[in-house]
């Protein structure tokens, strides 16, 4: 049996603490792979950003072309320091939030700095129905969810119902609206 574990931890100072057990640092250090932080090697954002486009806007049933250049570079110059994850996570907000083709990274999701190539992009580009400033991500949720329900005039099922068109089942909207409050007007 083979098993890969991972840790952002120093393991070897943390058995010299003894923090951590070094009977299990040793049968997990067999092979390992150390890989620099995401600050440290900027030239991977583009690359990462991209995929995550692609991924983010196959599953919500988007078509975004383009990352514009002002927004990938104030992408590359951010430290992250939440790592890939982080990135992974303001790509998919933005895929979310953004209306044409192009992606609109939002002001502030950049670890709460406003780079001003962003915010220049997002003004430019500004969301049929905007988030509001610092929202999160499941804020920005609800406001995409809300726009397909009205678009659809709250149709959930069927080929062209809100389901469909935000690229998930009926039964998982219904779930989602729930969890967010959202009830069909009266």
């Amino acid at each position: 049996m083979r098993l890969v574990a991972a840790t952002n931890r120093d393991l070897a100072e943390m058995v010299a603490a003894r923090e951590f057990r070094s009977d299990l640092y040793y049968r997990l250090n067999v092979f390992p792979i150390t890989l620099p932080a995401l600050r440290e090697r900027p030239g991977d954002v583009g690359l990462l950003a991209r995929h995550f486009v692609e991924k983010f806007a196959r599953k919500l049933k988007r078509r975004i072309d383009a990352i514009p250049p002002e927004t990938l570079a104030a992408l590359e110059a951010y430290a992250w320091p939440g790592n890939v994850r982080e990135l992974e996570n303001v790509i998919e907000r933005s895929v979310i939030l953004s209306r044409g083709a192009e992606l609109v990274v939002p002001p502030g999701a950049l670890g709460g700095v406003t780079a001003a190539p962003i915010a220049q992009a997002a003004v430019a580009h500004a969301p049929a129905a905007p988030a509001p400033t610092g929202a999160t991500l499941e804020e920005a949720e609800r406001v995409h969810i809300l726009g397909a329900l009205r678009e659809t005039k709250w149709v959930l099922g069927g080929p062209s119902g809100a389901a469909a068109r935000l690229g998930m089942n009926r039964t998982t909207l219904q779930s989602k609206m729930k969890r967010l409050g959202i009830e069909r007007p009266a």
